[in-house]
């Protein structure tokens, strides 16, 4: 069968793209690599930005530059900020709605930021969206190729069920997410690996900013789990406090705004602060604890879980990869640039919304604006491609090494190319991909190209700027 269209991922973007395609009775397909909830949007502990009304927008935009260090693109930031103030009503419209109030979070300058469930944001909206999804659906199915044809894409190759097949569509969405898995510590869903990113190096496709690597500060890494703990920057911007061992609010040495200062200082400030050999905790003891448990119900059934009791014990803390600014290039429509028929949305896409650095939950609010663009595109333009056969890749996907080099990688990527850069750690990591490539099944080599690309970008910016920081 072919469809209209075809979408990578299962994330908020993917299902609001979903959506618009539907109504306007577009055959819709959704490939998901394991289960519909692994993607980082059901995990989505912050919120989403909205303009609180006209007046509001100048100041979001003003926010959302002045975190991404002036390296966004306005005219895209202009796009999101204004978009965003019918959202509220479009939600309700569709029957969703958020908890009441709004609150602040680092680098705001005021409360704009919604939420729903509390630390449940993600998860409610996700949930709500995919129940009254009308797209056909495919879950455990590794897209492993993409079929482009000069400037046309005409569909996927899936491994799905221990077999290889192509499915063929008229436009291709590319919904897969960031890069967590390439890190030691992250905060994202298991799936996450950033295999497109790799596939479009393969093509030929335009990858921009992939050194701008976004590192949440205040991250529960004591857990089994790849995927840590992530404690929402919502608590800070409600009265959290960043402390040491001796109790003392170390981050004013770095920063006037101390906790709501952006990401990227805070997490830097704190890494510092452990390499002189301190340790870091997050301070939540002036929340009431029945406040906290309904404000925060994810983080307080976690943390007991491992024994902290919330709110009264400090909770120990450490950065962790969190999310990545750079991607796949497009363009207003979430169109990737030279192509007639293929768009990026969500975190994989460079819309340059968040330049050198993200503001605190622009993130949910992108996948809403630009979901809902590349559909509108994909309408509009009503494109058909021809009905052409593709042979299939023969490459080995999967290599009995493949586990061993994914976590040598996640070392390198933590120790090499993480919070602070130089070029000796850069340098090696990149010797120690180019490597490895050769050893790797496909999937695992996607990875890699993936991570090559983050480390030439970061070599070739010899200046620190944004998320990326480098010491020489």
């Amino acid at each position: 069968m072919k469809f209209d269209c075809i979408i990578i991922g299962s994330g908020l973007a993917a299902i609001w793209s979903a959506k618009f395609l539907n109504e306007a009775n577009f055959s819709t397909l959704i490939v998901t690599k394991n289960q519909v909830w692994d993607c980082n949007s059901f995990y989505a502990q912050g919120g989403v930005t909205i303009a609180n009304d006209e007046k509001d927008v100048p100041l979001h935009i003003e926010d959302t530059l002045k975190a991404g260090s002036f390296h966004n693109k306005k005219e895209a930031v202009e796009v999101l900020s204004k978009s965003s103030l019918k959202l509220i009503e479009e939600l309700a419209l569709y029957g969703f709605r958020f908890d009441p109030g709004v609150t602040k979070e680092g680098a705001h300058s005021i409360p704009r930021v919604y939420h729903k469930g509390g630390d449940a944001t993600g998860r409610e909206i996700h949930k709500f969206l995919f129940k009254k999804d009308k797209s056909y659906f495919i879950d455990e199915a590794i897209v492993f190729d993409i079929l482009i044809k000069k400037d046309i894409a005409y569909g996927v190759s899936v491994f799905h069920k221990n077999k290889k097949y192509n499915i063929y569509a008229n436009n291709v969405i590319i919904a897969s997410g960031g890069i967590g898995a390439l890190y030691k510590y992250d905060t994202n869903a298991r799936t996450i690996a950033g295999e497109m990113q790799g596939i479009a190096i393969e093509k030929g496709i335009k990858l921009k900013d992939m050194e701008m690597t976004q590192f949440h500060p205040t991250v529960f890494i004591e857990m089994k789990f790849s995927q840590k703990l992530l404690l929402t920057e919502a608590l800070r911007g409600e009265g959290a406090h960043i402390v040491d061992e001796e109790g003392k609010r170390f981050l004013f040495e770095y920063d006037e705004r101390g906790e709501l200062a952006s990401r990227d200082i805070v997490s830097r400030a704190i890494f510092l602060h452990q390499q002189k050999g301190h340790k870091v905790f997050l301070d939540v003891s002036m929340f009431d604890e029945e406040f906290f448990k309904k404000r925060f119900p994810t983080i307080y059934n976690k943390l007991k879980d491992y024994g902290i009791n919330v709110p009264y014990e400090l909770i120990p803390i450490s950065p962790a990869f969190h999310y990545i600014m750079g991607g796949i290039e497009v363009d207003l429509n979430s169109k990737i640039k030279g192509f007639k028929n293929l768009y990026a949305v969500g975190e994989v896409s460079n819309t340059g919304v968040h330049g050198a650095n993200r503001l605190a939950s622009n993130s949910l609010l992108e996948c809403f604006i630009f979901g809902k663009r590349a559909a509108k595109e994909i309408i509009k333009q009503n494109f058909k491609t021809k009905d052409l056969e593709f042979e299939i890749n023969s490459e080995e996907l999967f290599k009995n090494d493949d586990k061993k080099y994914k976590n040598l990688l996640r070392e390198q990527m933590w120790n090499n190319v993480g919070i602070i850069r130089n070029e000796k750690g850069l340098k090696e990591a990149l010797e120690f991909i180019e490597n490895s490539i050769p050893k790797v099944g496909r999937m695992t080599k996607l990875r890699f190209l993936t991570a090559k690309e983050i480390v030439k970008s970061a070599l070739n910016r010899k200046e620190s700027l944004g998320a990326h920081y480098r010491i020489n």
